[in-house]
Parts: C-alpha cells; structure tokens; sequence
C-alpha cells in the first residue's frame, strides 16, 4: 500500500548521514531504496540522489539536492512521545549536536525543525477548564525542553 502524502526533505549533501541519525532515534525505522545520481547530472555520478525511509512506520524522501535551500522554522516534525523519559532522551539526542527552542521545539544539526512533545499535552493545554490550562499554558511557555511533571503541577495548583 502506497502512503498517499510522504514528506521530502531536501539536505545540500547530507541525507545519507541524516538518515542514517533518524533511522537510530525511532524504533520501527528502516531504509527502503536508495537511487543515485548518473552522468551529466548536478551532482557526481554515484552521489546518492535520493533515499526512500521510514520512521516509526511513516515514509519519507531525503534528497541530496544541492545547497540552494535550506530548512527553515515554518515546517517542523513533531513526535508525540509517550512517557517523559522518551522525551528526555530524543531531547537530548537531537540538541546533542542542534540547537534548543523554546516549548517543546529544537532545530537537529542538519537545521531540521522537531517538536519533542509528551503525547497527554493536549488534555493539559485544551481542558474544559480554561483557567487551569491558562496555567499548564503559562509554565510551558517557560521551557525549552518540556516538562510533562512541572506541566501538571501547575494545571493542578490553579
């Protein structure tokens, strides 16, 4: 079965590196073709073009397209993680060599935008209760790595 909408991610170089670092991250991530330039085209002959993967089961193209365009903050991948361990340990992989943001988001070393979010956010941030959420909201905006525990404890104390 074809995935009807798979993002391309377009690195100057790097996609094979770059995908290489994704695939170690997720569980359920693999390689799944790999093409190559030919002659007479921009890049050396044998210079891996494109590169067909997956990350927890979603599809994905990396393109060794060249150094004409570069990622910026207007697209970003955000990955629900189930507990704050899963949190803390991509946090720490992908701002080992990239840089942190603020709530929840990071840039990788290949300038990637990524949101690192605990997946019960939502129920804290969007709940019946405006007030509380107001609070979650407002200690959240705090952080650069968020803090599901600290999230809570604020929800909680309103």
């Amino acid at each position: 079965m074809v995935q009807k909408i798979t993002p391309n991610l377009w690195f100057d170089n790097q996609a094979q590196e770059a995908v290489q670092f994704y695939t170690s991250l997720f569980k359920n991530s693999r390689v799944l073709n790999v093409t190559h330039y030919g002659e007479n085209m921009p890049l050396p002959a044998g210079t891996v073009l494109t590169i067909t993967f997956q990350l927890d089961g979603q599809e994905f193209v990396a393109l060794n397209g060249g150094p004409q365009f570069k990622f910026t903050e207007a697209i970003s991948l955000c990955v629900n993680c189930e507990t704050q361990e899963e949190v803390d340990e991509l946090w720490d992989k992908f701002t080992a060599e990239g840089e942190e943001s603020m709530c929840g988001w990071l840039k990788d070393k290949y300038g990637l935008s990524w949101q690192i979010v605990p997946a019960s956010l939502d129920e804290l941030l969007f709940s019946p209760d405006a007030e509380r959420s107001a609070c979650a909201m407002q200690c959240m905006l705090t952080m650069k790595k968020l803090d599901l525990a600290k999230i809570r404890q604020a929800y909680d104390q309103e």
